[in-house]
């Protein structure tokens, strides 16, 4: 089958199945590779092919009321991380490969260094969260100790820091903030035992939990904390541009989607069946 089969099978997607527009860049971003990288076939150019009309979303956003209830029906570790995700914004994968080194609790920052698009930016950390994050971080320096008398302590470096400095690796200010509840053999260094960062899903659950737990009939993700942050600082009345750079957006545009969620005059206006 050859590049023409496969613009009919885009096609069929498009006009038989009625897919979104994702779904199909994803049927041709895997074949693409199964072609490329596995039969080694090159496809070369594969033509014009109708592509799904792509529908711009307004995302979910929790009210202050929800989130407050939902953070406290959680516990533990899972309800830290979703506090920091409404506090500062951060995607979750953000917050799971934070490293102890990015928390500054003395200037109240966090550093957040392997953000969407490789721009690293700086966000503020809530003062509300200094005493549980003094807390946490007591207890991740201990779980490094019982880790390094073990003969762990390892935690895996960005690019080939590891050659670089080898004994960073095993340094309390590269250990993950959110460290896994287990350690895991290295594949190739079989003496090295590493702690990486702990699952996203381990997140998830226990945030939607809670949601349910709460009673709330919304679909809420980790990303949802992060669209409730910045619609309430907007409500509050935070500069936009202000915002996009603690959110890390590269286009105003992105940020400006906001602005229909906190809308003020949709509050303001009265339907005509109140009137009636």
């Amino acid at each position: 089958m050859n590049a023409e089969h496969i613009k009919q099978f885009l096609n069929h997607l498009t006009t038989n199945r009625n897919v979104a527009a994702a779904t199909q860049s994803q049927a041709l971003n895997a074949l693409a590779f199964l072609y490329n990288k596995v039969l080694k076939i090159e496809l070369g150019d594969i033509g014009v092919f109708k592509r799904p009309k792509r529908y711009e979303y307004v995302p979910t956003v929790l009210s202050i009321l929800e989130v407050k209830s939902v953070l406290r029906s959680m516990q533990g570790r899972p309800a830290l991380a979703c506090a920091l995700l409404y506090g500062t914004g951060m995607r979750i994968n953000e917050l799971i490969t934070l490293r102890v080194q990015d928390i500054d609790l003395a200037n109240g920052t966090a550093t957040i260094r392997n953000p969407k698009g490789n721009k690293s930016r700086v966000t503020f950390l809530p003062q509300k969260l200094t005493q549980s994050l003094t807390k946490h971080l007591v207890w991740r320096k201990q779980l490094h100790i019982n880790d390094t008398h073990k003969g762990f302590g390892y935690v895996d470096m960005p690019n080939a820091l590891s050659r670089k400095f080898p004994k960073a690796q095993t340094s309390f200010e590269w250990q993950y903030v959110f460290p896994s509840s287990a350690v895991v053999q290295d594949k190739q260094q079989s003496h090295i035992i590493r702690r990486w960062h702990t699952s996203s899903s381990t997140i998830r659950k226990a945030l939607q939990k809670a949601v349910r737990e709460c009673e709330i009939y919304k679909r809420v993700t980790p990303h949802t904390l992060r669209h409730s942050f910045a619609t309430h600082l907007l409500q509050a009345g935070t500069d936009i541009r202000v915002i996009q750079e603690l959110m890390g957006h590269k286009d105003l545009k992105t940020t400006m989607l906001y602005t229909h969620i906190a809308a003020e005059h949709c509050k303001n206006t009265v339907s005509p069946f109140d009137r009636l």
